[in-house]
């Protein structure tokens, strides 16, 4: 089968559409067939992939693109590289990722044209959320998370406490994580936190660090990635995910499971999918919620251990190879 893989966001940038656009193609590759990544992704190094990409195609390539396969999986809707099949007639199968528009207000012009064309395509959710969020019904198919990366490393000692992974901006919600550390010190506990990560709201966040007298319990270490952030996850008890929007999904957290790590994630959205029964949500921007799941987790460590049992259960779900089968079985059925 000929696979158009048409996702927007690629390699070298970093991000969950990212991350399964390559575990997917690398997938399908293995499996005989013939791939080509079409993005919108720039990138000034070589291109040392095992199938073709082509970046920031002009619209004659893409139509030729286009038609040489036999579908389109499109990771993410992106209208530029698709209206082109509006004349050539590909089936495409479209794995919304993100809520099309705001999930709390009205959409514009150009959130309801995409809606309009979900209907056109054959749809994937990755999560029970997003799917309810649809115009349409989906089949639900989660993201998968990258396990040659994201396991149980030897010999590592696990002594941190908690370990926040993502961008430094407001909606990833660290500032009310700093808050509920910040209400944990007045009954004096103070547990240490590692913020892996960078953004615009660094020097804000740590100017509330010392704002808050957390300077001595903070370390910021900047962007980590690849076995350098899975030997960071082994070495801390709990993941934090306190974000403030609703999540989609949450690869972050199947990655923190996959090191061994507890979660703490909030409670909107599909994050509460991708933590399943490996943590304990809080409500969404609640400080006060938060302290109060990680002061419980740090008084009773047995119920890391009841939560980190089932991560081998639980991640048999989001595995590569499984989740990459039940899209070609869904090819297959419209080609």
């Amino acid at each position: 089968m000929k696979i158009l893989i048409a996702s927007y966001a690629f390699a070298p940038s970093v991000g969950g559409i990212e991350t399964a656009s390559e575990l997917f193609a690398i997938e399908w590759l293995r499996q005989k067939h013939e791939i080509i990544v079409v993005t919108n992704t720039p990138s000034k190094l070589e291109d040392n992939f095992p199938y073709m990409v082509v970046r920031n195609p002009s619209l004659q390539n893409l139509a030729k693109l286009i038609s040489w396969s036999d579908i389109i999986f499109q990771n993410n809707i992106s209208l530029n590289l698709l209206w082109p099949n509006i004349l050539i007639g590909r089936p495409v199968v479209v794995t919304v990722q993100t809520w099309i528009g705001s999930i709390y207000g009205p959409r514009n012009i150009y959130e309801k044209i995409k809606r309009q064309i979900h209907r056109l395509c054959t749809c994937v959710a990755i999560s029970q959320a997003v799917a309810d969020h649809l115009p349409v019904s989906s089949t639900i198919l989660p993201n998968p998370y990258p396990e040659d990366i994201f396991h149980l490393e030897p010999d590592v000692d696990r002594s941190g406490d908690f370990i926040f992974v993502g961008r430094l901006v407001t909606d990833k919600g660290l500032g009310i994580l700093l808050k509920a550390l910040s209400l944990l010190g007045k009954v004096d506990i103070r547990p240490k936190l590692t913020i892996v990560g960078d953004g615009p709201e660094r020097k804000v966040l740590e100017g509330q660090c010392e704002s808050l007298n957390l300077h001595e319990q903070v370390k910021f270490l900047g962007v980590k990635r690849g076995r350098e952030l899975s030997k960071l996850l082994n070495a801390h008890r709990v993941l934090v995910v306190p974000s403030l929007w609703a999540e989609p999904f949450g690869i972050v957290a199947l990655e923190g499971i996959a090191c061994g790590c507890a979660i703490v994630g909030s409670r909107e959205g599909g994050l509460a999918e991708a933590i399943g029964p490996c943590g304990i949500l809080f409500t969404n921007g609640n400080s006060e919620a938060l302290a109060d799941c990680l002061g419980r987790i740090l008084a009773e460590p047995e119920t890391i251990q009841q939560l980190t049992a089932n991560r081998e259960t639980h991640l048999n779900r989001f595995k590569a190879p499984i989740i990459a089968r039940q899209y070609l079985d869904l090819f297959e059925r419209l080609v």
